[in-house]
């Protein structure tokens, strides 16, 4: 077809190595055909099995990851030839950034079902999009029958991949068993699949138009972290759906959304984890930061921690009994351990924080603090605070709070040593 229109192109394989000489006599004959037509032609071979092992995927995922990354890579050449004089075959005056990909309307209506089963919710059923970036996707308005067709009224050879026939892979078994026995209740399904796909392309666009606006009422950035207002997020619309676009890109599944609703009516501390972020209430607001501690500016400790690495140095926690001698180092703070409760919150102090300091009864604002300790504007920035049940115990390297000193009657002690 390509060249039929009179397009300059090239043509790349992908050999997987997932079906011996097979794959080889694939390589074989799609480096024959672009000889044929004398084009450029590229390859890669890929250790497939390996790749799916190593990082814990599907073969078919792992195909998917490799032959993407490698068109990427091949893109880029196209847009700087001159920088690849050992290619075996000239360029041929191609300068095109677009990959073409054979995808048809079988596998669009495949996709569609196998998005609906899995719940991947109005953006699945949208299918595969004809164009997507550098990506176009010319033969989905053609289902695979009528490329057979043309193939053979056109007299082109072509080659079946024998792993097409099995039932071993899961859009397989949709092609070959499930929409099969579909199509004797609804002979039409296929168009259908279709029809409905155009259809929820434009409600995806008005979708995401919808969600956009959401999120910018309901964001506030700060450093790494991501704030989220409780009252707010209460009131919200369509919550579910909303959450789920925020949270998604930290590494939270669909599943995880319940979890985080129920954060709303929860007491402070409580918190669900992705593998990479946590979301913590915090009073009035949820937090979504980052599990490393080197990066989040609200950091949980929890009962069990022994050495935390924060952007404001390095803490060291112990449980002793009582120490008998009181350190006077502001940096090594010794606290009552029965007057606190796990998990604790390191965090950067805030204007409205207060506390009891040492040796006084009465509250005082942490900037009035400051202020009578006549720190500076850059100290005051650096400094963080650790929190139980939404009272400070300790501002980090400066002084503790009264309620939570150590007394004659302390049989648990909780020991803090700041680097």
């Amino acid at each position: 077809m390509c060249q039929q229109a009179g397009f300059n192109f090239a043509i790349a394989h992908c050999n997987f190595q997932l079906r011996g000489e097979e794959s080889n006599g694939d390589e074989t004959f799609v480096k024959d055909l672009a000889a044929h037509y004398n084009v450029p032609f590229f390859v890669m071979q890929f250790d497939t099995e390996k790749y799916a092992a190593e990082n814990k995927t599907s073969i078919q995922v792992a195909a998917r990851e490799l032959r993407y990354e490698w068109f990427s890579e091949l893109l880029k050449i196209f847009k700087e030839p001159s920088s690849r004089e050992d290619l075996e075959f000239p360029l041929q005056g191609v300068r095109g950034h677009l990959l073409l990909t054979a995808h048809h309307a079988d596998d669009n209506s495949e996709t569609i079902l196998m998005n609906f089963f899995k719940g991947s919710g109005i953006n699945g059923l949208k299918g595969i999009l004809p164009k997507q970036k550098n990506i176009v996707r010319p033969l989905l308005f053609a289902g695979k029958e009528d490329i057979l067709t043309f193939a053979n009224e056109n007299n082109l050879s072509y080659r079946e991949d024998s792993s097409n026939s099995s039932d071993k892979y899961t859009r397989n078994y949709f092609r070959h068993q499930l929409i099969p026995r579909i199509e004797k209740i609804f002979p039409q399904v296929k168009e259908n699949l279709l029809d409905n796909a155009e259809r929820f392309r434009e409600i995806n666009m008005l979708y995401n138009i919808a969600v956009e606006t959401a999120k910018k009422k309901l964001i506030t950035r700060s450093g790494n972290e991501i704030h989220l207002p409780v009252l707010k997020l209460e009131k919200t619309a369509a919550l579910h759906s909303v959450l789920y676009e925020i949270i998604k890109d930290f590494g939270f599944t669909a599943p995880q959304v319940k979890e985080v609703i129920k954060l709303l009516h929860s007491e402070s501390g409580k918190y669900v984890q992705s593998q990479t972020h946590r979301i913590l209430r915090n009073r009035k607001w949820l937090i979504i930061s980052p599990l490393s501690t080197n990066e989040a500016d609200n950091i949980i400790l929890e009962e069990n921690a022994r050495e935390i690495i924060f952007p404001g140095g390095k803490l060291q926690m112990e449980r002793h009994g009582h120490p008998g001698k009181i350190e006077t180092n502001p940096n090594i703070v010794q606290l009552d351990a029965s007057q606190i409760k796990f998990p604790l919150l390191l965090r950067k102090w805030k204007t409205g924080d207060y506390f009891y300091p040492l040796g006084m009864q009465r509250k005082k604002k942490l900037s009035r603090f400051f202020v009578d300790s006549k720190l500076s504007l850059n100290q005051k920035q650096k400094i963080w605070v650790i929190e139980s049940g939404k009272k400070i115990i300790w501002i980090v390297g400066q002084r503790i709070d009264n309620r939570f000193k150590i007394t004659d009657k302390t049989k648990d002690c909780l020991k803090f040593t700041l680097e």
